[in-house]
């Protein structure tokens, strides 16, 4: 697997532009607020909201894209893009979620054809609002013809959405300040929704997430501190879901498999348990730190999770991601074959009921919702 991200090679007439390339956040924004352009009715006599978490993988599908994947894609056609959107869009109104978590949303990216998938799903599904906040947003990236890139987390709400903060994560420092410029910002994104009485007069959150993938130093950990002390630092009364993908595994899933390389491997990749100097460790070996195994635990003790815990001892059914689809000769395969891991999560203040990891989405992005 491809994941010297952004080893960057640059003419230096960039860096005399009157604007820099890169956009460089700060540590607390407000984040970007949209409206879909037609109006749904949100339903109001409700108790139990339908909350969904998915990495939607820029409406790329299953495309063997440069930097995750066995390919060589930068660029997504217009008929591609559209195709994986269209069933994006299926699959969610299929599910019908009341307030929807996304990660690997693209804005105007040269990628995805300069779409606003914020805004495109907000006018093609029944949510009315959204929030977006960007993290990794440049106008002008070399590397294989990239060009502009803006993508990052959304929120999107049959709901209004009242106030949105886009809060910056810790920042890699495994990397030169060269590529570090370059290199993604992430970030959480917090919410506060008007949900109808029916389901709190309280206040409501919905917090979005896209933690570290490739950092060998502490950054995943600092990360995961991060989003727990953001949960922990809602006022008592309030109720919160919260999620996404978090580049960790379950805590009950080390038994199972921690070492990924020979599931990532491309074709000229050798998996030779040199995890300082073998770039593919990087995003596909989950012991980097002391720690690993217990980086969620804090967020399983002091949160209700969508899958209960005793439910992810046997994590299979629960697994969320893979970096490519099988090979489709055999009719036999079934839905779960096509996952190898857990990376994506939910918690709440409040205990949570019927969890489920559709992983029948298989063909639509590397991660289930």
């Amino acid at each position: 697997m491809k994941i010297n991200f952004i080893l960057l090679s640059i003419f230096s007439f960039l860096f005399f532009s009157c604007e820099p390339f890169i956009t460089e956040f700060g540590d607390l924004e407000d984040a970007v607020m949209y409206e879909s352009s037609s109006f749904t009715e949100p339903p109001e006599n409700i108790t139990s909201p339908k909350i969904v978490t998915w990495n939607i993988r820029f409406g790329a599908g299953r495309i063997p894209w440069t930097y995750d994947s066995c390919g060589d894609r930068v660029l997504l056609t217009n008929d591609e893009l559209m195709e994986n959107l269209n069933a994006l869009v299926n699959f969610i109104n299929e599910m019908d979620p009341d307030i929807i978590l996304l990660q690997e949303v693209d804005v105007l990216s040269k990628r995805s054809g300069y779409l606003d998938q914020v805004q495109w799903l907000l006018d093609n599904t029944n949510f009315n609002y959204g929030a977006y906040a960007s993290m990794w947003q440049a106008q002008y990236i070399p590397n294989d013809g990239l060009g502009r890139i803006d993508q990052g987390n959304a929120v999107l709400s049959k709901w209004k959405i009242g106030e949105a903060q886009r809060i910056q994560l810790s920042l890699r420092t495994d990397q030169s300040s060269f590529v570090q410029y370059f290199y993604l910002r992430r970030n959480i994104l917090k919410t506060k929704i008007e949900v109808p009485s029916s389901i709190t007069t309280d206040p409501f959150y919905a917090i979005a997430t896209h933690t570290t993938a490739f950092a060998t130093d502490d950054t995943k950990q600092k990360h995961i501190n991060e989003f727990y002390d953001v949960l922990s630092s809602i006022e008592e009364d309030a109720i919160f879901i919260a999620g996404g993908d978090l580049n960790a595994l379950s805590p009950w899933g080390w038994e199972h498999q921690y070492d990924f390389c020979y599931e990532d491997q491309c074709d000229g990749d050798v998996c030779d348990g040199d995890l300082e100097n073998n770039a593919i460790y990087e995003g596909s070996y989950f012991n980097h730190l002391e720690n690993e195994q217990n980086l969620l635990l804090p967020l399983y003790n002091d949160f209700y999770s969508a899958i209960d815990a005793s439910n992810e001892i046997n994590t299979t059914i629960n697994f969320t991601h893979s970096t490519w689809n099988i090979e489709e000769e055999n009719s036999n395969y079934s839905s779960s074959d096509y996952w190898n891991r857990k990376l994506d999560y939910l918690f709440s203040s409040n205990s949570l009921i019927n969890g489920l990891t559709h992983q029948d989405a298989y063909e639509l992005s590397d991660h289930a919702p």
